[in-house]
C-alpha cells in the first residue's frame, strides 16, 4: 500500500479544523492528531491563558511533525449568547471551516433524587445546547462554502464538510449519578442523526465518537473510587482504561475523505465495553 494512497484517504492538508474542549484530555490529543494529519487548528477556549495545546501543536504538529498552525478563539460554552457568535465570528475573520469537532463538556455528579436544577441546566447548556448551536451554525456555513450541488454533474463539491460531535457510553446507558450528562449525550445522538438526515446529500457529514471509560480529569471521581474503578476495569474486555491517544485514529478517519460515505453514525471507542 503506497504512502500516496494513504495520504489521499487520510490527509487533511489545506483543511481548517475548529475544535472545542481541546485544552486537555481527549480534546487535546484529537487537536494534535488533526494537526499531524495536516489541518490548521482553531482552538475554542474560555480564555487565552491556557496555551498548552496551541504550544504543543506549534511544536509537534503539522504533517511533517515539525510544527503546525493553531490559534485560540474565545467562547464560553456555558453562555448561549457567546456560542451564537462563535461560528459567525470565525467566518467573519476569513476562515473557511472544513472540520468542526464538538468536544467541550462538563460533568456534575449527584444522586438522581437530589440532582440540582442549576447543575442540570449547566450541563445541558454546555453538553447539548452548545453542541446544537455549533453544529447548526457550522453546517450552515459549510453548505454555503463547499460549492457544488448534490446530484448535478459538473458541479462537484470541493470536498465534504465534516462535523464530529463527542458522545459517550451513557448515550446508550444511564450511568450512575450523572443524569444530566446522560440526558445530554442521548440528545447528542439525536442531533447527529437529525442533522445527518438534512445534510448527507449536500456534502456535509455529521457523526459522533463515543468514548468509553477514559483516564482523564473528567473521570477523576471514578478513578478515585477504588471499588467502582475496579468494577469498571473488570468489565472492559481490553483490560485497561482508555487514554486520549486512543482517539487519534478515530478523529482523523471521521475528518478525512476516508469517511465520506459515513454519516449519522457513532463510532464507539471503548475497549469492547459495549460488546460485553
Amino acid at each position: 500500500m503506497s504512502s500516496s494512497y494513504l495520504e489521499q484517504l487520510f490527509s487533511l492538508k489545506g483543511k481548517t479544523a475548529l475544535i472545542t474542549g481541546a485544552t486537555r484530555g481527549i480534546g487535546a490529543d484529537m487537536a494534535l492528531a488533526l494537526s499531524k494529519a495536516g489541518a490548521d487548528l482553531i482552538l475554542v477556549q474560555r480564555n487565552t491563558t491556557n496555551t498548552a495545546t496551541k504550544d504543543r501543536i506549534e511544536k509537534e504538529g503539522g504533517a511533517e511533525g515539525k510544527g503546525g498552525k493553531a490559534e485560540i478563539v474565545v467562547c464560553d460554552l456555558g453562555d448561549a449568547a457567546s456560542v451564537s457568535k462563535l461560528i459567525p465570528g470565525v467566518v467573519a475573520q476569513g476562515h473557511v471551516l472544513d472540520i468542526v469537532v464538538n468536544c467541550g463538556g462538563i460533568q456534575r455528579r449527584h444522586p438522581v433524587e437530589v440532582f440540582p436544577d442549576d447543575d442540570w441546566n449547566e450541563v445541558l447548556q454546555v453538553n447539548l445546547n452548545a453542541v446544537f448551536q455549533i453544529t447548526r451554525d457550522a453546517g450552515k456555513h459549510m453548505l454555503e462554502s463547499r460549492g457544488g450541488v448534490a446530484g448535478q454533474p459538473g458541479k462537484p463539491y470541493k470536498s465534504n464538510g465534516k462535523i464530529i460531535d463527542i458522545s459517550s457510553l451513557v448515550a446508550f446507558q444511564g450511568g450512575l449519578n450523572v443524569v444530566a450528562y446522560a440526558a445530554a449525550k442521548h440528545g447528542v445522538q439525536g442531533i447527529v442523526k437529525a442533522f445527518s438526515n438534512g445534510w448527507a446529500s449536500k456534502g456535509v457529514n455529521v457523526n459522533a465518537i463515543a468514548p468509553g471509560y477514559i483516564a482523564t480529569d473528567m473521570n477523576e471521581a471514578l478513578i478515585a473510587d477504588k471499588d467502582r474503578s475496579r468494577q469498571i476495569l473488570e468489565r472492559i474486555p481490553a483490560g485497561r482504561w482508555g487514554t486520549p491517544q486512543d482517539f487519534e485514529g478515530a478523529i482523523v478517519y471521521l475528518a478525512s475523505q476516508a469517511s465520506d460515505y459515513v454519516s449519522g453514525e457513532c463510532l464507539v471507542v471503548d475497549g469492547g465495553w459495549m460488546g460485553r
